[in-house]
């Protein structure tokens, strides 16, 4: 018997690529379709064929997946990249709304999809660019 201790990665955890199309579709249906939502989905273009395809290869990445994004896009700089974006505490909800139910919806395994909201949020509030915000004082995300 090994002591070596097999390590699994959250992608692979979730399901994989299908689990992650699956996520992304969610996401974006919801920003379409919640109320709440509207003020980031005004930031997207009209077709979201392309910005999905970025989130796939994204998500897939960033859970441990195939280096899909970065090959292509290079370091994600997300902050940087959204800086064109007002990014408040309500469009950061509105955002993480969206998320989270696609999480409930397509991550069946309970720890794991915990794990990726947890992630998720600390990201999601990294992203904030409005003055006011605590993580302007110098902070990372975590």
């Amino acid at each position: 018997m090994s002591d070596t201790a097999v390590v699994v990665s959250m992608f692979e955890r979730i399901g994989g690529t299908v689990t992650i199309d699956r996520l992304v579709e969610s996401f974006y249906r919801r920003m379409d379709e919640l109320p709440e939502a509207a003020c980031i989905r005004a930031m997207h273009p009209s077709d979201l064929d392309c910005t999905k395809q970025v989130l796939k290869r994204y998500l897939t990445e960033w859970t441990g997946g195939a280096k899909l994004y970065s090959v292509e896009k290079g370091h994600p700089r997300l902050r940087q990249r959204h800086m064109g974006f007002p990014i408040g505490s309500a469009e950061r909800d509105a955002w993480l709304l969206c998320m989270r139910g696609a999480l409930d919806e397509t991550v069946a395994n309970g720890a794991a999809r915990q794990e990726l909201d947890v992630a998720l949020s600390r990201l999601a509030d990294w992203m904030r660019n409005q003055a006011g915000n605590p993580h302007d004082a110098g902070g990372h995300p975590a």
